[in-house]
């Protein structure tokens, strides 16, 4: 799969995603600074699944009706890189097949998807 890691989400992710064997584009690594709405952009237009814990894409998402090829939104107590990466290996494991044109929030304990 192919995900573009925002900045907030940290190198961490992007790096076990590389590990996972998925293409991977880290705002942190390779584009730092670049505004929310060029990374939602940028993840439209190349077609990348957006990984975020920023609320703002789901007013991006919900109320400007930007297109996205998917968002998975952690919405998560503990912010470690740890916590991040566990989520996300649950999530695959379980819905991998359906983040693609999803907008998906994740907790530690519920994933919920939501209509877009």
């Amino acid at each position: 799969m192919r995900f573009l890691v925002d900045e907030c989400t940290g190198p961490g992710v992007a790096e076990w995603l590389r590990h996972q064997k998925h293409e991977t584009f880290s705002v942190y690594e390779q584009a730092r600074g670049m505004d929310d709405d060029a990374v939602i952009e940028k993840a439209f237009r190349e077609g990348w699944i957006l990984i975020t814990n920023h609320k703002d894409f789901g007013e991006k998402v919900y109320r400007e009706h930007r297109p996205h090829k998917g968002v998975i939104f952690l919405r998560l107590e503990d912010e470690r890189t740890v916590i991040k990466i566990e989520t996300l290996n649950r999530l695959l494991a379980r819905f991998a097949d359906r983040l693609p044109n999803n907008f998906v929030v994740v907790t530690e304990t519920r994933v919920r998807f939501a209509k877009t």
